[in-house]
């Protein structure tokens, strides 16, 4: 690039990559036009920052004005916004480097030369290289002036652009310090040189950085009240539209509740306080603050993970971003709150954030902070607890598939019905099932089913009521997907009543195991005859060992799919495999010794088929064919009136 000159107007040619960037960037980088307003204000905040630090060595950089601030104003009949600040300034050769050459920042190369507790304690914000240019999604033309803090009035510059290839660089006379940057706006963004639009911007987006950001707000003409009286005019004033202060940079003993649920129902649009929040800051290798909240109430689209949520970004106090997913899993999505980091890396859009050590860290980090905090309300406030689980429990059930790392912590906050509370209410934790367990137990048996009344009533539950030995009743939709996914806890195996062999261990003593045997034994040629029956349509038949009321059940083997996991596989319009169910007879019954006594071929087929469609609708409440049921049904039960 030309040197600047030291007096007089050059044009330059924008650096060849800086050129073939610029139109690429103004027309396809940005997703979201007003966030010019944001870029602009960030590097103005910025220079304002770097001023600061420069004067802790040299106070006469102030020039006698020390009250820092960015001012924003606008022109609707010249169709002009400027941005002005009394920040640390340019040189011409600074404006030359800086705004021709979008890949370097300034304020980079000023936090590499900061040391000790100054690095420590900066606030730059701008360390991005390109939030410049995203003026030219809205204007036509942009003018810089600036001098140097320190310099003489004489040193100032002028840098002009188009966006199209070319600036210029004129010399100038600048009485105050600081840059003013005016956007000419093109023709078809005139919305944004409006009071009202302006302020909303800066709410939106620079509300919590900490340079105060001002408008003029006009003064009123003397005038006459109501009663005659004289109402005294009043001057016009720059009015401070920003907050200026972080409420997550404060320290926790200077908040209050109160505090923390307004800046809730800020960020978060909701009309109820939060359940509960945490807000920490976290020092070290990457150093951040994080505040997060629990809602009340589920969105109405909680279960659309299509749409994009997260949480809110800052860098530096300076908002970047709504919904930035990367810091929360999917199974948190009901999470609300902001994370403000100190060294985030942002790809050149400060929109879309790359994936690395830090955002990896980051996100760890609010998981397990969001995790704790459940825990916490779980153990000190169940009722509380409950209505969280009430209203997002099924969305946490999808955490053992999708974060296998915390999969024990998440499974600590899982709650389920259960036969100890007799309820349907979800309310049962693994933890509580492990502090009621019977001595000799080591698995943690369950059932899922398609409702709580038929897990409750599975016949499948009785040799377990007979023991009472606590089963966790399993009954949403999601519930078998989840048990794929989670087969322990604290050491004891999940185990399914309705699955396979029923291993009791040591609830069963060696009496019973020993009588267990000799029915098998007994009653062989009972199962083969049945088995002759029905094996096109079960995949085995046994002797029940878990029946204590009921006359037959079946269970699913331990190699095969589940049917509540088939149903969901169909829904998704996933193929499924033809899995037949294991048949297990109650052979004590009176029933099944009545068919068991049965002469007649016909008949006997008929009773079987009839014992399996019972246990059938009893696991699985459906048939596929229940008119044969039916039927078969009446031809009995008239038979028996014979």
């Amino acid at each position: 690039m030309a040197e600047a000159a030291a007096q007089g107007k050059q044009t330059h040619g924008f650096q060849t990559e800086v050129k073939q960037l610029l139109q690429l960037m103004i027309h396809s980088l940005y997703s979201n036009k007003e966030i010019f307003l944001r870029e602009l204000i960030s590097n103005a905040a910025d220079a304002s920052d770097k001023l600061r630090f420069e004067a802790l060595s040299n106070n006469d950089l102030y020039e006698n004005d020390g009250q820092l601030r960015v001012r924003v104003t606008f022109d609707e009949t010249k169709n002009t916004i400027t941005i002005d600040d009394n920040g640390i300034g340019m040189t011409q050769q600074e404006a030359a480097e800086h705004l021709g050459t979008i890949a370097k920042s300034g304020t980079a190369d000023f936090f590499k030369n900061l040391s000790g507790d100054k690095a420590k304690d900066s606030q730059l914000i701008g360390q991005f290289g390109v939030g410049f240019y995203s003026a030219f999604i809205v204007a036509d033309k942009v003018v810089v002036r600036s001098r140097k803090a320190g310099d003489d009035a004489s040193a100032g510059v002028e840098w002009t652009s188009e966006g199209e290839g070319e600036f210029t660089l004129e010399t100038i006379t600048k009485e105050n310090r600081g840059t003013e940057i005016t956007l000419f706006l093109s023709e078809e963004e005139k919305e944004f040189a409006n009071n009202w639009k302006l302020r909303e911007i800066i709410k939106k987006y620079s509300d919590h950085i900490s340079t105060p950001v001002e408008m003029w707000k006009e003064g009123t003409p003397e005038s006459e009240g109501e009663d005659g009286e004289k109402i005294a005019a009043t001057p016009g004033e720059w009015e401070v539209i920003n907050k200026a202060d972080a409420l997550w940079t404060l320290d926790k003993s200077e908040l209050e509740d109160k505090d923390y649920q307004e800046f809730y129902k800020h960020i978060s649009h909701d009309f109820d306080d939060p359940m509960t929040w945490a807000h920490n800051k976290v020092e070290g290798n990457s150093e951040y603050t994080s505040l997060l909240y629990i809602p009340k109430k589920a969105p109405f689209d909680l279960w659309n993970r299509d749409k994009q949520r997260g949480l809110k970004l800052y860098v530096q106090r300076v908002f970047i971003m709504d919904d930035a997913e990367q810091f929360m899993p999917t199974y948190l999505r009901f999470v609300k709150g902001l994370i403000d980091s100190n060294d985030l890396p942002l790809n050149v859009s400060r929109e879309i954030l790359q994936d690395n050590k830090i955002t990896q860290t980051l996100r760890k980090g609010c998981t397990t902070r969001v995790l704790k905090m459940l825990d916490r309300m779980g153990k000190n406030d169940k009722e509380n607890y409950q209505t969280f689980w009430n209203e997002f429990g099924q969305v946490l059930k999808e955490g053992p598939a999708e974060d296998m790392v915390n999969k024990e912590a998440i499974a600590k906050l899982l709650r389920f019905a259960s036969t100890h509370t007799e309820d349907a209410t979800q309310s049962v934790g693994f933890v509580d099932y492990i502090e009621r367990m019977k001595e000799g137990q080591d698995k943690i048996y369950y059932i899922v089913a398609d409702s709580y009344e038929a897990a409750k009533n599975n016949p499948a539950l009785e040799i377990f009521r007979k023991k009472g030995v606590e089963v966790v009743l399993m009954y949403d939709r999601i519930d078998e997907w989840l048990l794929s996914h989670l087969n322990e806890f604290d050491g004891k195996s999940l185990v399914s009543v309705t699955r396979g062999d029923l291993d009791l261990g040591d609830l069963d003593d060696e009496e019973t195991k020993k009588a267990q045997e000799e029915a098998d034994k007994t009653f062989e040629s009972s199962v083969a005859r049945m088995k002759a029956v029905l094996t096109d349509n079960v995949k085995e038949v046994k002797v029940s060992h878990r029946l204590t009321d009921s006359p037959a059940c079946i269970v699913t083997d331990n190699a095969d799919m589940s049917p509540q996991m088939i149903e969901l596989m169909k829904q998704m319009g996933q193929p499924v495999p033809d899995v037949k169910p294991v048949f297990e007879v109650n052979m004590e019954h009176e029933l099944v010794k009545h068919v068991d006594q049965v002469q007649d071929e016909e008949q006997y087929k008929q009773w079987v088929e009839v014992l399996l469609d019972q246990a059938t609708l009893a696991e699985r409440g459906t048939l596929t064919d229940p008119g044969s049921f039916v039927k078969r049904m009446n031809d009995l039960m008239l038979s028996l009136t014979k």
